[in-house]
């Protein structure tokens, strides 16, 4: 039976849209939440009291969302996932609460500038690159579409570290965001719930003969709650994002304290609360390995316990838990949820294996995002072991069960088997976190068309085989709001003068631009916004790094984590061939080129670190030799996050998306730069091929060789050699860099990089795939040259980019894998 909830009304706090009534709250907020007068107030105090005013008209919609969830007993979604890379929340509230307009003149009016105030926030850190952000986009399209929405994650204090370029290299600084305090969270001292590690299992057999388990002599953390509002666009809809903070179970040892040894008392208190420090700690070392194993763990255990509190509360017994709860896992990273959840039903609500079982996959539905096997999760039984005895059982008769089932529907086959198990036996023995994320889940999506055929026809060959209907696709999307309403308002505003706003929260509209293409007018307005948005990503440049750059240049972007599959390397193989044609009078053309580089290398990642610091080095020659005359500039922009990336995405021309064919899932960075006109140059990769299908082949540069091309030429022995051998531009570019032209002080800096292409493999095919690319790229430079023919195929990409957007995305989800409807508010 579902209580209703009674409404208690907020009287006397008048939370209006009109400037008056903003101007009023600004001012109490900055006298009575800042504790400033307006004479002595900083940027910061303004934008603490703008962030408080726009909070206070939050948290109403807040509340009856909340209400409405319970009064109606409808079905929630759960979105477990290690990251949430949120970027700043004052712009994307003002916007998706439609008073962005009004708080700009509240603020003129007290003789503060918004754009000011809303540089002042920090990112919030809370995720690495493209998983937290989708997860970000997807809170947006769940609150905007009235779905009943919740995020689950950590509440890291120190999040992505903070990169700095010193001397050409990557240096790490902590990304203390937390530093100044987040208006945006609310703590929930009262949500507070024991998570429990290490320790031993006892067996024993109860009162009716029934063997069961207690987890005893743990170690145990508390996790505490953080709650942040998540407003849905042009609706009353505002979801939540619960994050937990890891606090001692207590204080300090008491009788530690009262021998006088205070510092071995609070010891164990700052060990627990380390948990949630950092995300990702390195994972290069044990102790890293383990704290990132104890912090899946510790946020699994928590929104768990949170989720089934909530569900008991309306609910008796746990028969109806599938259709009222859905529970998405974010990669396999929160896949121990699964036998945890399996271990509350069992263990402590004492239900029999088989009917737990049955409620636990018809809840769970696992995301998949990686078709490297290399990079698929896998923990040593023997840290299961230490950390999660209970779980490792659970796991064990969980694979007992489907290693059972397998061999009755296909007796005799030991190695489907061995490939199919929970637990890998080969090299010591391992969990496999995404086959356990499988056998767990009712349902498992790719995230892209081509991402997923290949999860069914490579790496998860055996379970399509075993369960031809569970692997599904879900294309990514990403939020509109924010990644052209918000980022590039030039833009959106010229979209909204010619077919209305009505794009901003059905995408598909945006094909009502396609006539446009024919109308001059229109061409020549689209073109000026593009200018305009370079020229202001140009002065953001002069002013943060003090370089200047030539707007009338071709804008070639590649922005996002660092990586050897993603190719930067490629990319800067280009910049060097132009560099050596220009500077032996070679280039056939003068159309000049500003390539943008930006992104985060993992910090024990030392090629792509390296790689990092090739960039730099070439940017140092080749930005101060004489003979460039002006045709060829290289940046590196350090610290990419989303907030840079809103300052660089409505600048770009090109969009450089060169993963080799077969690595990347989907690609999202693809999709915004797309959505705000550049034209992509790619491989035939991830969604580069359903942008392709979208916008038409003549409005994106595709290159390179297919995965079906790639799987051919690596069974048939590839040999990086003959592509250099063969090749006298590839020759001299590769020679430049071993022998020191870029790092003359330290001729053999960047040997590594070439040895690893010559000699050691070249695993992503660079070799392969240079002279496509550097083909390509001249018909870049060749469509470029005709300012008329660019700037249709520019629109054409705009009026085509509805299918991507994460509306679509989670429509689909609610659909065929949630099952959940919306409810208005």
């Amino acid at each position: 039976m579902t209580k209703q909830v009674k409404q208690i009304a907020a009287n006397g706090v008048h939370v209006g849209l009109d400037v008056a009534s903003l101007d009023k709250s600004l001012a109490n907020h900055l006298i009575f939440t800042v504790g400033k007068d307006a004479v002595t107030a900083t940027d910061r105090d303004w934008f603490y009291a703008t962030a408080f005013m726009t909070r206070d008209r939050l948290i109403e919609r807040w509340m009856d969302t909340m209400r409405s969830y319970y009064n109606r007993d409808a079905k929630r979604v759960y979105y477990l996932s290690m990251e949430f890379l949120m970027g700043r929340t004052l712009m994307n509230s003002l916007h998706n609460l439609g008073f962005d307009r009004e708080c700009q003149q509240a603020l003129a009016g007290l003789g503060i500038d918004l754009h000011k105030v809303r540089e002042v926030e920090p990112d919030a850190a809370l995720g690495n690159g493209g998983l937290g952000r989708l997860a970000a986009c997807f809170l947006d399209s769940m609150a905007t579409l009235s779905l009943p929405g919740y995020g689950y994650g950590i509440r890291y204090e120190y999040g992505m570290f903070s990169q700095h370029i010193e001397d050409g290299r990557q240096v790490e600084h902590p990304d203390n965001w937390l530093r100044y305090g987040n208006p945006w969270e609310f703590s929930r001292p009262e949500v507070l719930y024991q998570v429990k590690f290490g320790g031993r299992v006892v067996q024993f057999s109860d009162e009716k003969g029934a063997l069961r388990h207690h987890w005893v002599d743990t170690e145990d953390v508390m996790a505490m709650a953080y709650d942040s509002p998540i407003p849905g666009y042009a609706t009353n809809t505002v979801n939540n994002m619960r994050l937990w903070a890891a606090k001692a179970s207590r204080d300090f040892e008491l009788k530690y304290f009262n021998e006088g040894n205070y510092i071995k008392a609070v010891e164990d208190k700052n060990e627990s609360e380390n948990l949630s420090k950092v995300l990702y700690p390195d994972d290069s070392t044990a102790m890293g390995r383990e704290l990132r194993l104890r912090q899946q763990y510790f946020f699994v255990s928590a929104s768990l316990q949170d989720i089934l509190y909530r569900f008991c509360k309306s609910h008796e017994g746990f028969d109806e838990l599938p259709d009222k709860v859905a529970i998405q896992l974010n990669d396999t990273h929160p896949a121990i949820a699964i036998p945890e959840l399996m271990r509350i039903l069992v263990d402590i609500h004492h239900l029999g294996w088989d009917q737990a079982w049955d409620i636990t996959t018809r809840t769970f539905s696992y995301t998949n995002h990686t078709l490297m096997s290399e990079a698929l999760e896998t923990w040593p039984v023997s840290q299961f072991e230490k950390l999660l005895p209970r779980h490792l059982q659970i796991i064990y008769e969980i694979n007992y069960h489907f290693m059972k089932d397998v061999m009755h529907r296909f007796p005799g086959d030991s190695e489907l088997l061995r490939r199919m198990s929970i637990i890998d036996e080969n090299g010591g023995r391992k969990i496999r976190m995404a086959h356990l994320a499988i056998v767990g889940s009712h349902k498992v999506n790719g995230v892209a068309r081509i991402h997923t055929e290949l999860m069914k026809q490579t790496i998860f060959a055996d379970f399509n085989r075993y369960c031809p209907d569970k692997i599904i696709n879900m294309t990514n999307g990403i939020t509109p709001r924010r990644w052209l309403n918000q980022a590039n308002p030039l833009l959106s505003a010229l979209i909204t003068s010619r077919i209305g706003n009505g794009w901003i929260k059905d995408l598909s509209q945006l094909k009502r631009l396609i006539p446009l293409t024919e109308d001059a007018q229109f061409r020549s307005e689209f073109a000026a916004v593009k200018r305009a948005n370079k020229e202001r990503f140009a002065a953001l440049l002069k002013q943060k790094l003090n370089i200047e750059i030539d707007v009338d240049s071709l804008f070639d972007v590649q922005i996002k984590r660092i990586h050897e599959y993603k190719r930067q390397l490629l990319n800067l193989l280009h910049v060097v061939t132009l560099y050596n044609r220009i500077c032996n009078n070679r280039a056939d053309d003068n159309v000049p080129r500003t390539v943008i580089f930006s992104g985060k290398a993992a910090p024990g990642y030392a090629m792509a670190k390296l790689i990092i610091r090739l960039i730099n080095d070439v940017a140092d020659i080749v930005n101060n030799d004489m003979r460039v005359r002006g045709l060829l500039k290289v940046v590196f922009l350090p610290n990419y996050g989303v907030s840079l990336a809103e300052d660089i995405i409505p600048a770009a021309d090109l969009s450089e998306q060169i993963s080799t064919a077969g690595t990347e899932a989907s690609g999202t960075g693809n999709m915004k730069l797309a959505l705000n006109g550049a034209l992509t140059i790619g491989t035939l990769d991830g969604a580069n091929i359903e942008i392709g299908n979208e916008v038409g082949e003549e409005n994106i540069f595709i290159f390179g060789l297919t995965t079906d091309q790639i799987v051919r030429l690596r069974a048939s022995g590839y040999q990086p050699m003959d592509y250099y051998r063969a090749n006298d531009e590839l020759r001299e570019v590769l020679d430049m860099i071993s022998s020191g032209y870029f790092s003359q002080e330290e001729p053999d800096r960047f040997k590594p990089i070439v040895d690893n292409l010559l000699t050691h493999g070249d695993h992503y095919l660079l070799l392969a795939d240079y002279a496509s690319y550097i083909a390509c790229q001249k018909e870049v430079k060749t469509a470029y040259s005709n300012p008329q023919e660019w700037v249709r195929k520019s629109i054409l990409n705009v009026a085509n980019m509805g299918e991507f957007s994460s509306d679509r995305t989670i429509r689909q989800y609610a659909e065929q894998i949630w099952h959940a409807k919306p409810v208005p508010v």
